[in-house]
């Protein structure tokens, strides 16, 4: 089984469907966070609209994914574009309910401190609230990138291509050993993702955040 595995990843259409899928996922997360941090931004003080935006995260997140890749074909077609809109607005839940929560978290006497010590509101932002609440929007980040990598796998049903290609064919020709190549392949992705975004919030925590988290342990 192993070995029809391996053959499976040697065949010439594995690397197209490999970038296919990585390109998907890529460009959805991208626009996703495109989307969602400004909008994340311009709520940060107002309680009414994260309330909403929480809200509206939620049942975004509540709705499963081949639903939303479904509602988006009669709109945008089959192919690369309507699975990127459909993974797209499956991606921007998590990144904007994390990063509205994180800005709004921050402590307000930190914010009235700088304020006294003559800060603007952008300063502010740039220096104070975004470096806090860094780690948690970037596990927003992390949490959206593993869904849509993992979400992906379903573009093949409108066309979008990627690795639920040999999922597909798999199931369709009884060929279990493409199928788990399929399988294997998205899954490996996932947990690279996963380690991958794991070190960037590592990397983009302030160290003083750091000595505090590994006090409180």
């Amino acid at each position: 089984m192993l070995y029809k595995i391996l053959e499976v990843y040697a065949r010439p259409d594995f690397p197209e469907k490999l970038r296919q899928h990585v390109l998907l996922s890529l460009v959805a997360l991208l626009v996703a966070i495109a989307i969602a941090m400004p909008v994340a931004l311009m709520i940060r003080n107002s309680r009414l609209g994260a309330l909403i935006a929480i809200n509206i995260g939620n049942i975004g997140r509540a709705v499963p994914s081949l639903a939303i890749l479904a509602l988006a074909l009669p709109f945008f077609g089959i192919g690369f574009g309507s699975a990127l809109v459909a993974l797209t607005a499956l991606a921007i839940p998590p990144i904007l309910i994390n990063a509205s929560t994180g800005l709004r978290e921050v402590d307000k006497g930190v914010i009235d401190a700088a304020r006294g010590m003559g800060l603007s509101g952008g300063q502010i932002l740039a220096r104070i609230q975004l470096p806090i609440a860094a780690p948690v929007i970037f596990a927003g980040i992390r949490t959206s990138a593993v869904q849509t990598v993992a979400s992906a796998t379903l573009a093949t049903f409108i066309g979008g291509g990627g690795l639920g290609d040999l999922i597909v064919e798999g199931y369709s020709r009884r060929g279990p050993e493409i199928l788990l190549a399929g399988a294997l392949a998205v899954a490996i992705l996932a947990i690279i993702t996963e380690i991958g975004f794991g070190v960037l919030e590592r990397a983009f925590t302030p160290k003083g955040l750091k000595i505090a988290q590994k006090r409180r342990k």
